[in-house]
């Protein structure tokens, strides 16, 4: 959070305490000024009781009986209305501080996409420039072509990402569902990932003919996006090690990194659309706070859960559970 939302949520918090406190204060002015109302009109109706009066008693109990009725309905009301205060009061204030986060979120999500946009652009444009004016030899242009490749690839699975969020949060994805062969479809996915990023170790253990009904695109997205976190996360010379299995009726997925872990604190949060470890103005990793949402959604469009644990000796395990065919 940077310091700029600190200090609205500091205002916000100020103001919240002060109004709080000068409303409780005034319910619990109102109460007394009541019970002092209610105290000297009993006193009145007392005094106005003629002593040597058969009924004397009796009327003087009923009047201290209408007494405490009304302090009764006075501390009832009171309470009432002070439970509705506070929690309106709640409301507004988690709302307020919500809408202040996702804010700061926001205006974190267009800096890393400004970010994530320029790169590869900037990256494709300076290849391109160097093979047009240039006459490299066969090597040197099959590498800038690789690179130039690579950085499309990069910019496209951003606008992907960022379309899928778009319609899944309007409801405007409709998904077509069909059996598919997962093994293969991570078997495909991991084998792009080496033509991707061929200095990058990855170990497998894939079972065979593994099936589920699914959208082929999601989960291809899904194991991307995992196998990109996992780069992005850890060194570059340590390994990524990704693992599908069956289990009764269930097939676990597991991709795992020797990264520098994810705190427990960070662990719940990490699904969040637009959250990301670590502060934007200083963090040097790419991304956007989509990768791990968009995985999220997919998986329980499935019907499936996700969930993350810390790899051993570092780094982290992030498990997905979907229904075998």
């Amino acid at each position: 959070m940077t310091s700029k939302t600190s200090k609205r949520l500091t205002v916000v918090t100020v103001v919240y305490w002060i109004l709080l406190s000068y409303i409780v204060a005034a319910l619990i002015w109102w109460f007394i000024a009541l019970e002092k109302q209610n105290r000297n009109i009993t006193n009145v109706r007392l005094l106005e009781l003629l002593k040597d009066d058969p009924q004397y008693f009796e009327k003087a109990t009923q009047i201290e009986a209408a007494k405490k009725r009304k302090t009764a309905q006075y501390v009832g009301e009171g309470v009432t209305f002070l439970a509705l205060i506070l929690v309106g009061a709640v409301f507004v204030f988690r709302a307020t501080r919500r809408q202040l986060l996702l804010s700061q979120q926001q205006q974190n999500f267009m800096m890393a996409v400004t970010h994530e946009l320029k790169t590869p652009i900037a990256v494709t444009r300076l290849n391109l420039e160097t093979l047009q004016k240039r006459k490299l030899d066969e090597e040197k242009q099959q590498k800038l072509i690789v690179n130039t490749l690579q950085e499309a690839n990069r910019l496209n699975m951003l606008c992907n990402n960022i379309l899928l969020a778009a319609q899944l949060d309007a409801g405007a994805y409709t998904t077509t569902k069909e059996e598919i062969n997962f093994s293969d479809l991570v078997e495909g996915c991991i084998d792009d990932f080496r033509n991707r990023f061929p200095q990058r170790a990855v170990s497998e253990n894939i079972g065979e003919g593994l099936y589920l009904n699914g959208e082929q695109l999601l989960l291809q997205m899904l194991v991307n996006n995992l196998l990109e976190n996992a780069m992005k996360y850890s060194p570059k010379e340590s390994l990524i090690t990704i693992t599908l299995k069956a289990d009764k009726s269930e097939l676990e997925l597991t991709v795992s990194d020797e990264g520098i872990g994810i705190a427990d604190d960070e662990k719940r949060k990490i699904f969040d659309k637009f959250y990301r470890v670590g502060n934007e103005n200083t963090r040097s990793t790419k991304g956007t706070g989509l990768g791990l949402y968009l995985c999220s959604r997919i998986v329980k469009s499935h019907n499936g859960y996700i969930s993350v644990t810390d790899n051993q000796p570092q780094g982290s395990n992030f498990a997905v559970t979907l229904q075998q065919v």
